[in-house]
């Protein structure tokens, strides 16, 4: 165990680098829209960001498998990072030439790469810490990308304000020809990732017999094949509709809450709205800490159960909030509550996935999970151009919030059985 443990310090650089680089190009995008745009076209815009953040996740999550379960995990790890390299460089090419458009798109390109690194990372853990360690392996994992995406909130959000002050500007490529030196951040750290990523111990776990049936994945087939691989065992499927939900949740937050905000508080300093929502990342931190810890030896249920009562009681409690500090305290309390909730889920997936399946099974997992946000935002979308404000829109989110007990329960009835 110990020298499994000891490749985790290079595994959560790399995990730690790979999520300030998506969401560095992320934030300095809704900044831009944050200043240009307001309530109902802001959150339809934030919405289609995020949307576009989702989709490569849903539509390549079967090759994701596949090359996760084929090839060594670190191996995925390193091409996805040299990918990144080069689409940072498209992305810092965006910005100076005040191609905004052609940088929204590029959303698009980078979180494909994430898409295609996502289950190799969260297969890797449990090659390096083995099935008894994987509640605390995953605790310091969602830890470490909070606190990278915190980081990158901070720092992006507070060079982009800096790069803005005392600038004149009229729309989106007057900004980002302005902050486009942040693109010189974003392929540093990509050549960072890169650099770090070769350091990883390389273990081929993967089938080496196994091929990829192009003609069955455009068919489908191979789509209904993975899915049926994790609905067939009520743990894991019920784990991820438990995981789907409270993610789904959370981007309908990230899309709403800015310009809800930015109503209520009358602020514009976009470094006030992202800090408000990195505060969910303080909590996630120490809720996820603090599940890995109580669920070293055992998954414990009642854990779960606590965790999503405590985020609909947050959710309920938010929208008639209207002082930055009881936004704050909510806003941590959201995330703390979602930290105990996410981590019992995401090793009990991970213990009850076949080895040599897990890269198909964790694809799976982000494939529903991307599809549930997806259909979120798409109603989250939908809402902002029926013209409603976004204050009515977060008073009926706690309601959805409820579907979440029902997915409680059958994950409580699947883990009795």
């Amino acid at each position: 165990m110990t020298l499994r443990l000891s490749a985790l310090g290079p595994f959560l650089a790399v995990a730690f680098i790979n999520a300030i680089v998506d969401l560095g190009h992320k934030i300095i995008v809704q900044n831009t829209i944050f200043k240009i745009y307001d309530d109902a076209a802001q959150v339809g815009l934030t919405a289609i960001v995020n949307a576009l953040i989702l989709l490569p996740f849903i539509l390549l999550f079967t090759p994701a498998g596949y090359l996760s379960d084929r090839f060594a995990k670190p191996g995925i790890m390193r091409w996805s990072a040299f990918s990144a390299v080069i689409v940072t460089l498209l992305i810092t090419l965006s910005y100076y030439q005040g191609w905004f458009i052609f940088a929204f798109a590029l959303t698009f390109v980078l979180a494909a790469q994430s898409a295609i690194y996502s289950p190799a990372k969260y297969g890797y853990i449990r090659e390096l810490a083995g099935k008894s360690e994987i509640a605390p392996a995953n605790g310091f994992l969602q830890a470490t990308s909070i606190v990278a995406i915190l980081s990158g909130i901070i720092v992006f959000t507070i060079l982009f304000e800096w790069l803005l002050t005392g600038q004149t500007y009229q729309n989106e490529a007057d900004i980002i020809r302005l902050i486009a030196p942040l693109g010189w951040c974003l392929v540093g750290l990509s050549l960072l990732e890169l650099w770090l990523a070769w350091r990883l111990p390389v273990k081929l776990s993967g089938q080496t017999d196994r091929h990829f049936n192009w003609k069955a994945y455009g068919q489908g087939k191979q789509l209904k094949t993975n899915v049926k691989l994790v609905t067939s065992n009520p743990i894991i499927w019920f784990s991820i509709l438990g995981l789907s939900l409270f993610w789904a949740l959370s981007q309908t937050m990230l899309a709403v809450f800015p310009a809800f905000a930015k109503i209520v508080l009358n602020e514009d300093n976009t470094i006030v709205i992202q800090g408000l929502l990195a505060c969910s990342g303080l909590g996630i931190i120490s809720g996820s800490l603090l599940a890995g810890k109580l669920c070293r030896q055992q998954i414990h249920f009642p854990i779960i159960l606590v965790g999503a009562m405590g985020m609909i009681a947050m959710l309920f409690i938010i929208p008639y909030l209207s002082s930055v500090w009881l936004f704050a305290l909510a806003i941590i309390g959201f995330g703390f509550f979602g930290g105990l909730f996410i981590i019992p889920l995401n090793a009990l997936i991970q213990m009850h996935a076949d080895i040599t399946q897990l890269g198909s099974v964790l694809a799976a997992n982000n494939w529903v999970q991307n599809l549930a946000m997806i259909s979120f935002l798409i109603l989250t979308y939908l809402v902002a151009k029926a013209n409603t404000p976004s204050a009515l829109f977060l008073q009926y989110l706690p309601w959805l919030a409820v579907l979440l007990i029902t997915c409680l329960l059958y994950t409580s009835d699947a883990a009795d059985e």
